[in-house]
């Protein structure tokens, strides 16, 4: 059955320094404008916003059986009329509170919904629900002359301001509702950017959560790290890396990097991290351990075209070998003493992960010595550019750099820091693919 739809009272015009003019029914949709009757707008599907060509819209939300509430003709702020609507009651409110109705002037002697003024409890409680009915409005709060404690009450409760009743005149009226519309959006920017720092620091603090913590205890091995992604304000890129020891003695420690350097690659990162973790405790090793970690990867992907690289060794109790495994990454890099720093020989490694089905991974026994420091990375750290031009750093320039920090004594964090911060000075700025280095160092 259809609503019925009331009628629109005219409302006399105040006599304010704005022109004057009686206002005209706007038909069904009880719609006015200073000057010819205008037809309502079809309801919009989001807020319209207000600019140079939009005209401001007030619904006027008061009963007043004996006519004195006069709202004078106004002009917006480009000389443009303001057009008004009014509602008898809360029903009619919110038939015509549509999407391009941009302020709402409430009488605050309105009886509340279903109980007379002088049984409400609480004489904001017409406040309350026109602001529970449209919270993204802006409401003005009309109150009796004199009453400024009540005015102000209701700004406390959510209106952006309030005037009072035997006061009202055009420019007045006018220059409250455009105030009214601006702090009802500046609140609105205002809520999300304080929402957008909230989700922002949850962010990090889950980032930071999903950053490894070393499982190393019982081990001489000392241990160093160094991260940093290529996603502005990002704590965690599509780079992973891990190290633990399990029960036996043997230290485990893997660096990976899934292509790209989005959040989808930084979460499939911290699932291959923690599945390698797991499959190393329950014993797998070597070409078992990344074929189970291929499975995973095909599992949780988004798409086929989704692969990552990854580097693997386990070094023996007695810390003098380790097996090595390289899945389409870059060969580790070590250091001893007397000796030059040097990438370790590596010739037949495996696909990347995601690449081939049902490919295999050799794993290579390596001597490492009584003394050592292995370098673990990700392509980050050798992709960087030399200068302006197009040539980029490598392996070779990499080793090379390496070396002379190790000639000025450098070691551990220091050596990791002070690697990662002149690439990025070589590349003349941040590098924008992530980066991660591990160092194990192995002291008699």
């Amino acid at each position: 059955m259809p609503v019925p739809i009331p009628r629109q009272r005219a409302i006399p015009a105040a006599e304010s320094g704005q022109a004057q003019g009686a206002f005209s029914p706007g038909g069904p949709s009880g719609e006015a404008t200073g000057g010819p009757a205008g037809a309502v707008p079809a309801p919009q599907a989001a807020t319209t916003p207000v600019d140079s060509t939009t005209n401001l819209t007030l619904l006027v939300i008061e009963d007043d059986p004996a006519g004195s509430l006069s709202v004078p003709e106004m002009l917006d702020a480009a000389g443009k009329p303001i057009r008004i609507r009014t509602a008898r009651n809360l029903t009619e409110a919110e038939r015509l509170l549509t999407d391009d109705v941009h302020c709402i002037l409430l009488d605050l002697a309105l009886p509340a919904p279903g109980r007379a003024a002088t049984q409400s409890d609480d004489e904001l409680t017409t406040l309350k629900h026109v602001l529970r009915l449209a919270p993204r409005h802006a409401v003005l709060a009309l109150t009796a002359s004199g009453d400024a404690e009540r005015g102000a009450e209701a700004v406390r409760v959510g209106a952006q301001d309030y005037l009072f009743r035997d006061e009202l005149d055009g420019r007045l009226l006018s220059r409250a509702i455009r105030y009214a519309v601006e702090r009802k959006r500046s609140d609105k920017a205002e809520r999300r950017l304080t929402e957008s720092r909230l989700r922002a620091q949850e962010n990090a603090r889950l980032e930071r959560g999903l950053l490894p913590t070393p499982l190393l205890e019982g081990s001489s091995l000392r241990f160093a790290a160094r991260y940093r992604p290529g996603r502005s304000r990002a704590l965690l890129g599509g780079d992973f890396y891990d190290t633990v020891r399990t029960p036996d003695g043997t230290v485990h420690a893997m660096i990976g990097d899934v292509c790209g350097h989005g959040p989808d690659e930084a979460a499939l990162g911290v699932e291959l991290r923690i599945a390698w973790r797991a499959l190393t405790f329950a014993g797998l090793c070597g070409d078992e351990l990344l074929s189970t970690l291929q499975q995973v990867l095909e599992h949780e992907r988004e798409n086929d075209e989704i692969f990552a690289t990854l580097c693997s060794v386990d070094i023996a109790p007695d810390g003098r070998r380790a097996g090595l495994c390289l899945a389409g990454h870059p060969s580790p890099l070590i250091s001893r003493p007397g000796r030059p720093a040097e990438l370790l020989p590596y010739e037949n490694g495996g696909p990347a992960l995601g690449l081939l089905p049902g490919a295999r991974w050799p794993r290579r026994q390596v001597e490492l010595g009584g003394e050592w420091s292995l370098m673990l990375y990700t392509d980050g750290l050798i992709e960087g550019h030399i200068g302006e031009g197009k040539e980029r750093l490598g392996q070779d320039g990499m080793v090379d750099l390496v070396r002379r920090r190790l000639a000025e004594g450098l070691a551990g964090e220091e050596l990791l820091r002070a690697t990662v911060n002149e690439v990025r000075d070589l590349n003349g700025g941040e590098l924008t693919d992530d980066v991660a280095v591990l160092l194990l160092d192995r002291t008699p």
